[in-house]
């Protein structure tokens, strides 16, 4: 069994697989981080600059919203090719896990932050109202009601954004960005090393339904508070 297995994957280098499974993990959590981080203030700016919300501004929700829109409708790998000359400014380099990571942010801060606004939009008014009614300033409303009510489904705005990392990660191997991505297309398209890409597209397959699991559980568990 081993011997078939052996010439099954010939191709394979596992110590390259599992370096390349620990760049694709470095490049999606500090994304992820970047893009919760900048993404959740977005959101909640995008809801309160809102109409009919409790900083009420239409220009500033409309330059906003464009500026977010603007960055999701541009295809991901359109994306990591414009920001190489911005991605070598800021790191050093566009190449490898840390020239990944900056057009990750970019791909995912915007599309985590209409995820925030939506999972706030679907927050009792009620509760809104009743926190005004008792004399709470908006940074006491947003802080105290409208994060803590909308939490599962932040949470699962931050597990459909990483699972969507991954896929972007992988994509960054188009550009050398390292990772999974990187060595399917090196080996495994480049070379026409079939094995190989059968188990990158297995690991990939593996941190999403990681991901997700942990995602459903974290939902749950908050909801049930």
């Amino acid at each position: 069994m081993e011997a078939l297995m052996d010439g099954l994957l010939s191709n394979v280098d596992w110590s390259e697989i599992g370096l390349a499974s620990w760049d694709t993990l470095i490049m999606v959590g500090m994304s992820l981080l970047f893009s919760v981080l900048i993404g959740l203030p977005i959101g909640v700016l995008l809801f309160l600059t809102g109409k009919r919300q409790l900083l009420e501004q239409p220009a500033a929700y409309a330059v906003l919203s464009f500026v977010v829109n603007v960055l999701r409708s541009v295809p991901f790998i359109i994306l990591l090719i414009v920001m190489i000359p911005f991605t070598v400014m800021l790191i050093g380099t566009s190449l490898g896990v840390a020239g990944a990571i900056p057009p990750l942010v970019a791909g995912g801060a915007p599309f985590f932050a209409r995820l925030v606004e939506t999972s706030l939009r679907e927050v009792d008014r009620g509760i809104i109202e009743a926190t005004q009614a008792m004399g709470a300033s908006v940074k006491q409303i947003v802080f105290g009601a409208l994060l803590p009510e909308a939490l599962p489904g932040i949470i699962a705005g931050i597990t459909v954004t990483a699972i969507t990392l991954v896929s972007y990660a992988a994509m960054s191997g188009v550009i050398g960005g390292g990772g999974l991505g990187d060595l399917a297309i090196r080996f495994g398209y480049q070379r026409f090393q079939t094995d190989v890409m059968v188990i990158t597209v297995a690991l990939l397959v593996v941190f999403v339904q990681v991901l997700q699991m942990l995602g459903d559980r974290l939902v749950l568990h908050f909801s049930r508070k």
